[in-house]
């Protein structure tokens, strides 16, 4: 017969980080599992809470996914790479499947597909796309890159006004610059993928780059966009999240990510996703990795932090 302390560790190695908060029996391990809970889902507002209950190094670890707060803060998290940020999200994703969490896996690779493009970016720009460390070049003579009402330009007006207020975000308070990544930063990755990519009057935004380096991240960025029009992401508007309605099924989510794989397989790059990397996905991490020109994999960042709360259940026992 289970003790009521294996019912809480097969909690723990389910991940179920707030189910088992509520029941946990020491507030050290109900902190854990917050601190757990808010890398499930994401809250990368919250990863540098005060957590004096978690271990320093899951802390730090932690902190390497997390968007700084303010225009100074050190360390600039996944502003200075987003190759942490992303090994997070193949994470979460592998544990919602296989939980059969769909809609919040789907969800999750929305959020993936936003921000591929400055992934593309990274090696090129030494960064993430930091708003407080954008190249000069951006806006060199006769770039269009964040002019308002150019109808030259191919972003929309969307994207304009976002790429406007990228250039002088870091200049603003804490709450405006926090209202940008709240609002604006997603618009930002997916133009500036189009000014290497797809647009059909380039400009001088882009003359920074050299121009074999620009032909080759141009292969990444199309590639970065492309993900974002394939049939898996297209899920997450058949999968309202919290709705209770249209949630895929997992024999859907593997025929959309079949039929995106293919859709992908156009150049060197997307041709990754065909790859059998052992990921439930197959291919996920493979054509994450092609897009960021570095290896990505599923970190065990949550893994980690679940045999910790083990080693405290055991402990406490």
């Amino acid at each position: 017969m289970k003790t009521t302390r294996d019912l809480l560790i097969a909690l723990a190695r389910r991940y179920a980080f707030s189910d088992l908060g509520a029941l946990a029996p020491t507030q050290e391990i109900a902190d854990v599992c917050e601190f757990g809970q808010r890398l499930l889902t994401l809250d990368a507002e919250d990863f540098n809470a005060e957590a004096r209950a978690v271990p320093s190094d899951l802390r730090r670890r932690a902190r390497a996914r997390s968007m700084p707060q303010t225009p100074r803060e050190q360390p600039r998290g996944a502003l200075e790479s987003l190759r942490p940020a992303y090994s997070l999200l193949l994470e979460v994703i592998a544990i919602r499947w296989h939980r059969r969490e769909l809609s919040p896996m789907i969800a999750t690779v929305h959020i993936a597909s936003e921000y591929l493009p400055l992934l593309a970016f990274e090696p090129d720009l030494g960064h993430a796309g930091d708003p407080a460390r954008w190249p000069e070049g951006l806006s060199a003579p006769g770039s269009r890159f964040g002019v308002i009402g150019d109808r030259e330009c191919d972003h929309t007006k969307a994207e304009q006004s976002a790429t406007n207020r990228t250039l002088r975000v870091a200049g603003e308070p804490a709450e405006g610059w926090r209202a940008y990544f709240d609002r604006q930063h997603s618009q930002v990755a997916g133009a500036i993928g189009v000014c290497v990519a797809t647009c059909r009057n380039p400009c001088a935004a882009m003359d920074w780059i050299p121009k074999e380096a620009r032909a080759l991240l141009a292969v990444r960025s199309r590639t970065a966009l492309a993900f974002a029009e394939t049939p898996l992401v297209r899920l997450r508007h058949a999968a309202p999240v919290g709705h209770g309605f249209g949630v895929p099924s997992p024999e859907e989510v593997l025929d959309a990510w079949e039929r995106s794989r293919s859709a992908l397989d156009k150049n060197e790059v997307g041709s990754a996703a065909r790859k059998d990397d052992g990921f439930p996905l197959a291919g996920l991490p493979s054509v994450f990795s092609a897009i960021a020109d570095a290896p990505i994999v599923p970190s065990t960042l949550l893994a980690d932090l679940s045999e910790y709360v083990v080693t405290l259940l055991q402990r406490d026992a």
